[in-house]
């Protein structure tokens, strides 16, 4: 199936676990593409699958991401020279937090390449350097990130199966068809018709410094991630011995939490741009390629946007091909323009400034449906 192929670097090794579930062959007769999937589609998508393995377009540029890597440890080191140099005074705590959010976040960027195992060829050295980048760089356990990504991958944008948008609807009512569905039931946790406004000053401030924090170690503790735990602790060591060397108690912890707060704010809107705007439902059961672009909306190319983004404005590309390295996505990207042209599949690309306006602008629309729904007699 295409999302087993997607997923999995090392095929052969995975289809050693696969033999204990097989209960037979599908009888000839049988179709071998279930009714609501486009067997055109998914033909031609395997063909391009073919072709992308041919042009070397899974193959990782070792330097890409070893200067990637190179420039967080500098951006890393430079936040604590710069209090350390020039004291300990507003100016320089200001640049010293502006410069550590850049670091933390191109290092979030990271972590997500070597969770989809797109850095290294071989599986063991991609974890290891994830534990490393997440855990000790960030803090956070890459055990927790796999377990919830991949599921959103697998299942973008539908309720009761894709985490990312499990705030629906205790904090936000997400999608035309489910905001209706929701006040035709009269139910109400927020004053939904405002959420365009309180989305501000909630999702983007507060999600890592709250419920991230917090579920990170939950989920790590409660399955026994005893490894990325251990990890985890020595972040908070390392960050704590050192920046406590220069600050007070007080200050260390302002510094530590307003950091979160704007490396929250950044990955939010970069990561919610691509998909709120979308079609937000239950399951359809459609094939890969549907289930993925309906989900999902690119942003336009440029160096900056390139690197604000971490490669995340070729969403598309990113969810059709996960493994693929993400230098790679420009590259591919005119074929899958072309493949969907050729079905009918709305390609979206904007703007950046346009793509965060549209998170607005659907949690308006979607608090609006829910109202209207909702006043209904």
């Amino acid at each position: 199936q295409d999302a087993f192929v997607a997923f999995h670097v090392d095929k052969v090794l995975v289809s050693k676990y696969l033999k204990s579930l097989q209960i037979g062959e599908l009888a000839p007769d049988q179709p071998s593409i279930e009714p609501t999937k486009n067997e055109l589609l998914v033909k031609d998508f395997r063909e391009l699958r073919e072709t992308v393995e041919k042009m070397g377009l899974l193959e990782p540029n070792q330097l890409f991401f070893f200067l990637h890597l190179a420039h967080i440890l500098l951006l890393d080191s430079a936040a604590w020279l710069i209090l350390f140099y020039f004291g300990t005074s507003l100016l320089p705590f200001v640049v010293s937090l502006l410069v550590l959010t850049v670091s933390q976040v191109q290092a979030s960027w990271l972590q997500h390449d070597l969770g989809h195992l797109s850095v290294f060829k071989k599986t063991k050295w991609n974890h290891l350097l994830h534990k490393f980048v997440m855990c000790h760089l960030i803090g956070a356990s890459a055990k927790w990130w796999t377990l919830l990504h991949s599921q959103h991958h697998s299942k973008p944008n539908c309720f009761h199966k894709d985490p990312d948008i499990d705030m629906h609807p205790f904090l936000f009512t997400l999608g035309k068809k489910l905001s209706v569905e929701l006040g035709i039931k009269k139910k109400k946790y927020m004053p939904y018709n405002h959420q365009h406004k309180y989305f501000f000053i909630t999702l983007p401030p507060l999600l890592f410094p709250t419920y991230f924090h917090c579920h990170t170690f939950y989920i790590a503790y409660t399955k026994r991630y005893w490894v990325d735990l251990a990890w985890m602790m020595t972040f908070y060591i390392r960050f704590f011995y050192t920046y406590g060397s220069l600050l007070e108690i007080k200050s260390v912890l302002a510094y530590y939490f307003i950091f979160r707060m704007l490396e929250s704010s950044w990955f939010v809107w970069v990561s919610q741009m691509n998909h709120i705007p979308m079609d937000i439902y239950y399951d359809k059961n459609l094939d890969w390629v549907s289930t993925q672009v309906q989900a999902t909306c690119n942003v336009e190319q440029s160096l900056f946007n390139d690197w604000f983004t971490g490669h995340l404005n070729f969403q598309i590309e990113h969810h059709l091909f996960p493994t693929m390295p993400r230098h790679n996505y420009w590259k591919v990207a005119p074929l899958v323009k072309s493949l969907c042209a050729k079905h009918g599949i709305e390609y979206q690309c904007k703007p950046l400034l346009t793509a965060f306006a549209d998170i607005v602008h659907s949690l308006k629309n979607s608090g609006e449906l829910w109202l209207d729904a909702y006043l209904h007699k």
